[in-house]
């Protein structure tokens, strides 16, 4: 079966002497690996293609017995160079395309998922809203699209207490208007320090608790020190 999707790059290695092995999350099939042969050889032009955080066009064959499928064709279809240039949004991003990567189980496709990843992305790119409330919102949206969308009501779920996200001044309110689901309409109502603890606590006990090896994730130690910031 030919596919062809967009894309984006979730991560990339090294594979052989010239080839890479990526996995991209495709509005189509979800999370798929692929094998890129020649990527890295000096004549290909295909390996800037496939760096983290890439919007792709993507054609290949799809063959549901192979592990990791064969790409056809490729190009670009947007270009989001500026989020490089902010220490916060490159971190953010990278952190949210682990998460992604994490989360999603392979060719289990997330059409709404990807939309907003999408969405994220470019209002990292050009600098509109918050940071910290985008990356927030990011994780309600993964959470919801996942099927554990949060009640804020509970504090509690099977084996783990989690932190009451109600407790803040404003806590309550921002995590209610991100999980609504709308990016043009982020909350407005000031992030007190205590806000912001509470939010990001709530939030990644939620992620940890529901998706296996989200806690091993590296680059949120450091992400999460700048969401406190």
């Amino acid at each position: 079966m030919i596919i062809n999707t967009p894309a984006i790059v979730l991560k990339s290695f090294p594979y052989g002497e010239t080839s890479l092995i990526t996995r991209c999350f495709t509005k189509e099939k979800g999370k798929v690996s692929f094998i890129v042969r020649g990527a890295r050889s000096k004549k290909s032009s295909k390996f800037s293609h496939f760096q983290p955080m890439s919007y792709i066009d993507i054609i290949y064959n799809h063959k549901s017995k192979n592990e990791l499928q064969t790409v056809s064709k490729v190009n670009f279809r947007e270009f989001w160079s500026k989020i490089l240039e902010d220490l916060r949004s490159i971190t953010f991003s990278m952190t949210i395309l682990d998460m992604t990567e994490k989360a999603l189980s392979l060719e289990d496709p997330f059409p709404n998922l990807f939309d907003t990843l999408k969405d994220v992305l470019r209002c990292f790119n050009i600098q509109k809203g918050d940071p910290n409330l985008l990356f927030w919102f990011y994780e309600c949206a993964l959470l919801t699209n996942l099927g554990f969308r949060p009640t804020l009501e509970k504090t509690e779920v099977p084996g783990l207490i989690i932190p009451d996200p109600n407790k803040g001044p404003n806590s309550g309110t921002i995590l209610a208007s991100l999980l609504s689901g709308n990016i043009s309409k982020l909350p407005n109502e000031i992030v007190t320090p205590k806000d912001r603890s509470i939010i990001s606590d709530y939030l990644w006990s939620l992620l940890c608790y529901h998706c296996e090896g989200m806690e091993k994730i590296k680059s949120m130690d450091t992400t999460r020190k700048i969401l406190s910031i």
